[in-house]
């Protein structure tokens, strides 16, 4: 897909997902076990990767800097996307090479329209942390109903980016950026009776968060661009594994995280 992606580049929309904390292992067992119907059309499986991060900001610092989670296996692969600096390993002839401190900057210089719906506390613009990250983007969303203590969150969220997303410029492609805080923990509420996180929980959110996708992908075929879309986790998280709770530790669980990439036509 890299090398149709670096041929259309500023000619098509591009999307890009991060379902926040999602482990490898609960992606896959709900799309293996029919708990995610969507994404099983869209991305028809996901690929166990590395994440470059072991908490949200470390993690989205490396993404947005063309960082994303890389293949399990030994090998050396080259990135979707990367910004120009010498001596970099990990560009090939089908990666899309561009200038500035990001690659949300990096986008902008190619024409693109750059949207950010955050998801959790590193998005929401309440403290200067919570500014770094969607001070990138040329429109930044967030509100209480798109945080990890709403059950809703994914609604919330779809549909702020499907409104974004019809008053977008018609006229220019758009990047849009989606961190779904659903999978981030506390996820016991999207499971009747749970009184703690575990990885039923967090794939009670993952359906939750299936549900509710299907119009964002009819809203960017809408615009006509067609497109490209990468999604991935961030990181992982632990409950209770080998005696470890959350993230920012150096876990097998926290670092193996499910990728996908998918494309779409625009409708004529």
């Amino acid at each position: 897909m890299s090398a149709a992606l670096r041929d259309r580049l500023g000619q098509c929309d591009l999307l890009l997902i991060t379902f926040d904390a999602l482990r490898f292992d609960v992606a896959q067992a709900a799309l293996a076990a029919g708990r995610t119907p969507f994404l099983a059309t869209q991305i028809g499986n996901w690929e166990e990767r590395h994440a470059p991060g072991n908490f949200t900001y470390a993690s989205h610092a490396a993404i947005f800097a063309g960082f994303f989670p890389t293949p399990v296996l030994p090998g050396r692969y080259s990135r979707p996307f990367a910004l120009r600096f010498p001596g970099s390993r990990t560009t090939g002839v089908s990666t899309c090479l561009l200038d500035g401190s990001s690659i949300i900057e990096g986008l902008r210089a190619a024409n693109y329209h750059t949207i950010c719906i955050g998801g959790v506390g590193f998005f929401n613009q309440q403290t200067p942390l919570g500014k770094v990250l969607p001070a990138l983007f040329d429109e930044a969303h967030w509100e209480p109903g798109f945080g990890v203590t709403e059950r809703n969150s994914p609604g919330n969220q779809v549909r702020r980016a499907v409104d974004r997303l019809v008053d977008a410029p018609v006229d220019r492609p758009v990047l849009l950026f989606l961190n779904l805080s659903a999978t981030h923990p506390p996820t016991r509420f999207y499971v009747r009776g749970a009184v703690e996180e575990s990885v039923q929980t967090q794939q009670g959110a993952l359906e939750c968060v299936d549900r509710e996708l299907p119009p964002l992908w009819e809203a960017l075929r809408k615009r006509g661009w067609g497109g490209f879309g990468f999604l991935m986790s961030d990181h992982g998280t632990c409950f209770g594994d080998d005696g470890y709770t959350g993230h920012r530790v150096a876990h097998p669980a926290v670092w193996t995280v499910p990728y996908a990439e998918c494309g779409w036509t625009g409708e004529p």
